[in-house]
């Protein structure tokens, strides 16, 4: 499957009242535009626009044939604005907030002329931002699946964040150091434990786990901006959709959370779906079981597989 990045020039003042020309690209997977139902992905931290196809980070959920069709729907992904992948950067990170980038993907919609669409589905700071979404928009979608996130960030993920903040702000390898500390967030105690077993690499003359901590850190580094990474980290500390206008989205509701999740803690997004639920009779709830935490919703396909399918 082959795609190639679109742009649509947009004129947009932040809530911060600063004034920006954003470029907004993204790519469309499977049926043209208006011949099928338009899912819309939200990538996560370091995702991109490209969710499926031989390098598709999400390829094992959108393709043919996968539970996301490629054959039956059309499926639209916007990169978020600054994330590197299209070349862009924002110096002045700290102008936008996730209520902007839901403003900007929202302005892209209307620039496609697409007034609704059938789901919209975002894994972390993406769900963030569809939350952002569709509290403005409520009749956007029919189905919203919100995967491994919650509608704004809780002070364990913000105080998550300023450590990430501080490390990305040092001199001295910052998103190596980041990106190693960010792991250990991704992932569990188990989850670690279990793999590397506190075996010693003698030729490296360190434990593997730690070989497996710099690799990551390097090689995030090799692929990712510095200055892309403050802008994500930045809008993953500041999620807040307003709590009072959650029950006016009109979307079927399929909250997914991880059980062992450390930056969005399953705890909290069945208290979101409880304290929805006394309100909505259109809100489900789906956990994926598994020692891998956050990240189990890069890795758990045949859990997360099943549950999309029922609900699609």
């Amino acid at each position: 499957m082959k795609t190639e990045l679109n742009y649509i020039n947009l004129s947009y003042q932040t809530n911060s009242q600063k004034e920006y020309h954003i470029s907004l690209s993204y790519e469309l997977f499977g049926k043209d535009l208006f011949t099928a139902p338009i899912i819309l992905i939200n990538h996560a931290l370091t995702g991109n626009s490209n969710v499926s196809g031989d390098k598709g980070w999400w390829k094992q959920l959108i393709g043919e044939s996968q539970v996301i069709d490629t054959k039956k729907y059309t499926v639209l992904c916007f990169n978020i604005p600054g994330n590197g992948y299209d070349d862009t950067l924002i110096e002045n990170y700290e102008d936008f907030t996730p209520s902007d980038i839901a403003n900007i993907f929202l302005e892209g919609l209307e620039a496609l002329h697409i007034q609704n669409i059938y789901a919209i589905i975002g894994g972390s700071l993406g769900g963030g931002i569809a939350w952002e979404m569709l509290a403005k928009q409520p009749k956007l979608a029919e189905i919203f699946i919100p995967i491994a996130c919650d509608y704004r960030t809780h002070d364990w993920l913000h105080a998550q964040c300023l450590v990430q903040k501080f490390l990305l702000n040092s001199s001295d390898k910052p998103l190596q150091k980041a990106r190693i500390h960010a792991m250990l967030c991704y992932r569990t105690p188990q989850s670690l434990n279990d793999r590397f077993q506190n075996t010693y690499n003698q030729e490296k003359q360190r434990l593997e786990s730690e070989d497996w901590l710099v690799y990551h850190g390097n090689a995030l580094n090799e692929r990712f901006s510095l200055k892309a990474y403050r802008l994500m980290n930045h809008l993953l500390m500041n999620i807040n959709t307003e709590e009072s206008v959650l029950e006016k989205i009109e979307a079927r509701m399929h909250m997914i959370s991880v059980d062992t999740d450390l930056f969005f803690p399953a705890s909290e997004i069945r208290m979101c779906f409880e304290n929805l639920q006394k309100k909505k009779d259109n809100v489900s709830y789906h956990e994926i079981q598994s020692i891998h935490g956050h990240d189990a919703f890069l890795m758990e396909y045949q859990q997360l597989n099943n549950i999309i399918k029922n609900i699609l």
